[in-house]
């Protein structure tokens, strides 16, 4: 399970607290979202949470100190999960630093064409850092080896056209694109995009090697972030969604 929920989301001084308890509750890796005034690839729950998390004062800066916190308590991998304004107005060298040395281990670029891919990534793999691209049913065959060339760590299969947000089904296109995908390249593939029941967790783990789950957890974030009990409500979600066994509290 790839769990994302957007940092600064309610509080940036809850954001290692909630990462901790989807980790407890079944997450292996998690992503990092950096809030973002314009993020045209994702549906109204994760647009809502950017502006919370803005309105709340969460920059890029506080995302890696955020990253900072979490890296006391865990070395579960994070997953810095950005458009490109942020990355492009900090500056890649200056990122690739910060990013490894806030205990980031890879940067997944939302909006970068994978045809200029070539000098951020360089930057970024020099610091250690891997980097994520995301392959659509709509990509061609050129591109799809584009982004097995450019792509590490992972390719994020997007399940369907269109934007983020919870769905009912899995998109048809998934099976197609995970076996092109399976001739190009020996990476891990994690399907995103749609992912919010636990029978998806289950369909998608039939033909691919992990699922990314975001406004679902998203959504759990914005009905329960005014309450104390939202860590524990997160973890118990996520227990539930990757369907991980309930542990007895001693």
């Amino acid at each position: 399970m790839v769990a994302y929920l957007t940092a600064g989301d309610p509080a940036p001084g809850k954001t290692a607290e909630l990462v901790l308890a989807m980790e407890r509750g079944g997450a292996d890796f998690i992503e990092l979202g950096v809030p973002f005034s314009d993020p045209i690839a994702d549906g109204p729950v994760i647009q809502r949470a950017s502006d919370r998390a803005l309105r709340a004062g969460m920059t890029l800066r506080g995302v890696l100190d955020a990253a900072r916190q979490v890296r006391q308590a865990t070395q579960i991998p994070l997953i810095l999960f950005s458009y490109m304004n942020p990355l492009v107005r900090y500056g890649f060298e200056r990122l690739a630093a910060d990013a490894a040395q806030a205990g980031i281990d890879g940067v997944l670029m939302t909006d970068l064409s994978v045809e200029e891919a070539g000098e951020p990534v360089a930057k970024l793999r020099a610091s250690g850092l891997d980097t994520i691209f995301l392959a659509a049913p709509t990509s061609t065959e050129r591109r799809l080896r584009l982004i097995a060339e450019y792509s590490s760590g992972f390719v994020y299969v997007v399940s369907r056209t269109g934007i983020t947000g919870e769905k009912d089904t899995v998109g048809a296109s998934v099976g197609p694109l995970v076996a092109t995908l399976r001739k190009l390249t020996a990476l891990p593939l994690a399907v995103g995009f749609g992912i919010s029941k636990p029978e998806h967790f289950q369909e998608v783990g039939r033909i691919a090697d992990a699922v990314v789950a975001g406004s679902a957890f998203v959504r759990v974030i914005e009905e329960h972030g005014g309450e104390a009990s939202l860590p524990g409500v997160l973890e118990d979600f996520t227990r539930r969604l990757c369907g991980t066994p309930q542990v007895a509290k001693l």
